[in-house]
């Protein structure tokens, strides 16, 4: 996994500030190889991105739907797949 400190990198190259915002990119390589394997197409919406962000309550933790994202290849087998990955994500942002 990956973390991007997005509010370090908006003041780097910008100078502007924005609220504390971190982007992790997590990769089931399991799951990647499924999905590339119905679909290579699918590889341009890899890895899978979780954005925790400042917010007043805390911090709020979220990302894009697996199965919308399949949704626009038009893969049956790959929406299965997707399927497995938000119920991977919905677990994993749950157990935050």
């Amino acid at each position: 996994m990956t973390k991007i400190d997005v509010q370090k990198s908006i003041k780097a190259k910008l100078c502007a500030d924005i609220k504390a915002c971190r982007n992790l990119e997590a990769c089931s390589p399991n799951m990647s190889y499924q999905a590339i394997g119905v679909e290579c197409r699918v590889g341009a919406m890899l890895p899978w991105n979780i954005v925790l962000r400042a917010v007043e309550e805390g911090v709020e933790v979220s990302t894009m739907d697996k199965v919308a994202y399949a949704q626009a290849i038009d893969n049956v087998e790959l929406i299965a797949v997707a399927d497995d990955v938000r119920d991977m994500l919905a677990k994993a942002i749950a157990a935050i």
